[in-house]
């Protein structure tokens, strides 16, 4: 069953679950069930840190329940440009997002639901949690066949990857979060993790490709609303608290104070991709002059998401070499992202503004450098 938390007192009983606000008594004593009202990526990742940063997890555990909207993100580690097609999502509106965990890159949207097992560091235990949520899959389909992995996985059948997990351990507090494949888009998965750029090398964590499947393509049944009511049921029974799921507004400063300099941080560039550890793009592409074609190479050295090192190698018959240091230097220091390249192409125009012909080969220089960005 799921009820609103009451705003009488939440705040208090959100901080230190001590609070014996009406109808949550024996669930303030033992733990709580929380699901998100949102939808958003970082207003639900700004909810677990949050819980991290403030609540009294001594023998209250808490586990949260939330989905997104189409959404990539990306662990703690990683590079963004070596785990997915940023082109592709910029067409079609997908956010991008950086976890404060570790791990792999995941996709979500409404068809995938997100878990997060909040505990003391001394309880943190991703197994136990993942044997839980087998045995709520299995209260709904006993016939289902879904084994938690060494890696901490969840396979269906054996072979299919239903689930990713990560975690977050700190001083003294700990969660871990897994998803949960139900109804996800497949294809749009598939196509959104599959990085297109070339000559990327960095020392980010890399994710590791998997077969995947949603569970409600071996059963319909197996919803999101089903199994997240199945978990919650699960989970209540283990910890011995009140079958109840409570909703809350991450937006909602009264109840998280601070919460939304939390969403700021995480919807910032410079966390998304100013955190990326640095690498480095070693290619070339080629343009079209006098009915043959010119290789043009390039080197590019990023750190804190920002350009260090900019070595463009052009022929000197297709663009003199002053010309080409010019667009060197003009690159080093700003940001590696198509919208900063765009800006530095009308500073050209404005500076040359009747030289035609090499306005347009420094256009196409910008723009074949957009596209690896």
């Amino acid at each position: 069953m799921l009820i609103p938390l009451p705003k009488k007192n939440c705040f208090q009983l959100l901080c230190n679950l001590r609070v014996p606000a009406a109808g949550f008594k024996n669930t303030v004593k033992n733990g709580l069930i929380l699901q998100s009202l949102s939808n958003d990526i970082y207003q639900n990742l700004a909810v677990e840190d949050w819980i991290h940063d403030h609540m009294n997890l001594e023998g209250k555990p808490i586990l949260f329940l939330w989905r997104n909207s189409p959404s990539v993100i990306i662990g703690r580690h990683q590079n963004p440009w070596q785990e997915c097609n940023l082109n592709l999502m910029r067409e079609e509106g997908i956010k991008l997002a950086r976890r404060r965990s570790g791990g792999g890159t995941v996709y979500h949207d409404m068809g995938n639901i997100n878990l997060t097992f909040f505990t003391t560091k001394k309880k943190y235990d991703r197994m136990e949690n993942l044997k839980l949520v087998v045995r709520a899959l299995n209260a709904v389909q006993p016939q289902l066949d879904v084994q938690a992995t060494k890696r901490l996985d969840l396979l269906l059948d054996g072979q299919f990857k239903i689930s990713g997990t990560a975690s977050k351990i700190g001083r003294t507090t700990a969660y871990h979060h897994c998803t949960l494949l139900c109804s996800t888009d497949r294809a749009l998965l598939s196509s959104l993790l599959k990085s297109p750029y070339q000559g990327i090398k960095s020392t980010a964590t890399t994710s590791i490709p998997s077969l995947v499947k949603n569970l409600g393509e071996k059963d319909p049944m197996l919803t999101c609303e089903v199994l997240m009511n199945a978990i919650a049921a699960e989970y209540a029974g283990v910890h011995q608290i009140d079958n109840h799921v409570n909703l809350i507004n991450p937006t909602d400063e009264t109840r998280f104070p601070g919460i939304s300099n939390k969403v700021r941080e995480l919807q910032s560039w410079e966390w998304i991709y100013g955190k990326t550890p640095n690498f480095s793009i070693n290619t070339s592409f080629n343009v079209l002059y006098k009915e043959s074609y010119l290789e043009i190479k390039v080197f590019i050295n990023v750190k804190n998401g920002k350009i260090e090192i900019c070595n463009i190698e052009t022929p000197d018959h297709w663009l003199p070499l002053e010309v080409c240091d010019k667009l060197n230097s003009g690159l080093i220091g700003i940001k590696f992202c198509p919208t900063e390249t765009a800006v530095l192409t009308n500073t050209f125009r404005s500076t040359c503004p009747e030289d035609h012909k090499l306005y347009s080969k420094w256009n196409i220089l910008c723009e074949k450098i957009k596209g690896i960005m």
